[in-house]
Formats: C-alpha cells, sequence, structure tokens
C-alpha cells in the first residue's frame, strides 16, 4: 500500500527486500519463519534490496522473521476460533493464502493495482504455487474504499474477519491510517480484528541523533518509500478509531517469546506490533 500521490503507484520494492528477508529467514531451517515460496518470488532483485539495506540495519531479517512468525500465529489462532475471513491488507508478497489455507476459510488479498499486478506476474512464474488460493481485490486507496472493494468481492462485512496489515503503517501519512483504522472499527463486525505494526513517531520524523537508526530511517527512502507515519501511542490510537480492545508488543518482546534470546544489539526498540478489536478479547 503505497503512499497516496498524484502521480500513479508503481510496485513495492520494499515488499520484494521483505520477501528476500523472509526467505531467508525461513532457510535457516529454525522453524521460527517457514516461507518455502518467498525466495522465488523475491528472487535476485530482492536479494539486492535487502543487502543494500542490510549496510544500514544488519538485523532486519531478525525483525522480519519475528513479525511474520508472529503474525502467522495470530492467523492460525482466529482460524480456530471459527474466523472464516482473513484480508491481507496491503498485501505485497505475502504467500499466507497458501502456507496457511483451511477448508472453509477465504482468504482476501487487498493492494493497490501495480503491486498486485507485479505479484500476479511473479506467481505465474512460481511453477506449483496456488494462486486460487487468494481472492486478488485491486484498489486504488487513494480513490477507492477498500471495504467497498473487499465485498465487491465477496468479503462479508457481517461475519468476524482477521485482517493482516503488515509492514504498511509507517508508510502512509496519519490521515490514512487513521481512517484505515476507523474505517475497519466501524464498517465490520464487532468481533473482527486487525494486527498492523508501527514504528515510533521520531524514528518515522528523523528526530533522531543516532547515525544508524537514521541509515535505517533513511534506506526506504532509496526505494522509493519514505517513512510517514508513527505513533508513541497505539493505545490512543485504536481507542479513537473505534476499537475497545488493545494488544501491544514490542519487538524485543516478541522475539523473547518466540526464541528464548534478548538481543538489544538487535535495535528493536522503535518496533511494536499492534492487535485491535471492537469487541474480540485480546488477552
Amino acid at each position: 500500500m503505497d503512499t497516496p500521490t498524484d502521480e500513479a503507484p508503481r510496485a513495492s520494492r520494499t515488499a520484494v527486500m521483505v520477501a528476500a528477508l523472509r526467505g531467508r529467514a525461513a532457510a535457516r531451517g529454525d522453524g521460527l519463519c517457514t516461507d518455502g515460496y518467498a525466495a522465488a518470488l523475491a528472487g535476485d532483485e530482492g536479494l539486492a534490496y535487502a543487502a543494500e539495506y542490510e549496510l544500514a540495519f544488519p538485523h532486519i531479517e531478525a525483525w522480519i522473521a519475528a513479525r511474520t512468525a508472529a503474525l502467522d500465529a495470530s492467523v492460525r489462532i482466529a482460524i480456530t476460533r471459527d474466523v472464516s475471513q482473513i484480508v491481507l491488507l496491503g498485501a505485497g508478497l505475502d504467500t499466507r493464502a497458501a502456507r496457511l489455507a483451511q477448508p472453509g476459510v477465504r482468504f482476501f488479498e487487498v493492494d493497490q493495482p501495480a503491486s498486485a499486478a507485479d505479484k500476479r506476474a511473479r506467481l505465474a512464474r512460481l511453477p506449483g504455487y496456488p494462486i486460487d488460493a487468494a481472492t486478488y481485490v485491486d484498489c486504488d486507496f487513494a480513490r477507492e474504499d477498500f471495504l467497498d472493494r473487499l465485498v465487491a468481492r465477496g468479503f462479508v462485512a457481517a461475519r468476524p474477519a482477521f485482517f493482516v496489515w503488515e509492514g504498511v503503517t509507517y508508510y502512509l501519512p496519519e490521515s490514512a491510517v487513521r481512517a484505515t483504522l476507523a474505517r475497519l472499527a466501524g464498517g465490520c463486525e464487532p468481533r473482527s480484528v486487525v494486527a498492523f505494526d508501527i514504528v515510533r513517531r521520531r524514528f518515522a520524523a528523523g528526530e533522531i541523533d543516532d547515525t544508524a537508526d537514521l541509515a535505517a530511517r533513511d534506506g526506504v527512502a532509496r526505494l522509493g518509500e519514505p517513512l510517514f507515519f508513527g505513533t508513541n501511542d497505539p493505545v490512543r490510537l485504536v481507542h479513537d478509531a473505534g476499537f475497545r480492545r488493545v494488544r501491544v508488543e514490542s519487538f524485543d518482546a516478541l522475539s523473547l517469546n518466540l526464541s528464548g534470546v534478548y538481543a538489544p544489539e538487535r535495535r528493536f526498540r522503535f518496533q511494536s506490533l499492534v492487535h485491535a478489536s471492537v469487541a474480540e478479547p485480546l488477552g
């Protein structure tokens, strides 16, 4: 989901980089992050982006692995609770529709047209990938309502859904983040859940002194996708949007819970994962 501009959006380069990092993490075989498709989807292009970004943020692969594992676990839990609609909002090169498929569960992938077309072209070149595992929903986020586009493709707003909004919020203006959350809170069944990651305000704004942190922030800008939004108060953010249940976990906490390792040198202090719902308990 690229930042709205007057120019025609292009396919997301950060999505290609993230797929490469996810594929590398999966290849380590430690069971934390599993994705047998990501490396082929990203190709050499993604590996080149990842290698360049790692010069600024050498622990980015660990971040991607933790984020992937945590969100995969949340999707699986939602499915066990009879949630039959999984929506990947700003899907990029996500492969959960293939990896986490279950009978009776429908996956929707929403993305801007250029990224969506790029993904389908990559999938067409990937032997064995179940392209029909997802319902693809192209959406010009600057001009179209994503929930209306979902409903037009078969999404049932009156049924609970789980929304994965991964790696997106910080590339959007604050107004777009707030509008998206408000639309989810007001337009979906109250037991629906949205899971999304954030960075802190100072990091997004570049109001930091650490040269390594600045380099990490500027690395995505060089890929054409600069940071716009960060928040230090995600609880207030979701409350203002209409949600009344929330869980916030730092990436340090996620890493410790998933792997038993706390490594402060990984510099995860700016990132958190948020789950929000109007009515579903999130303890």
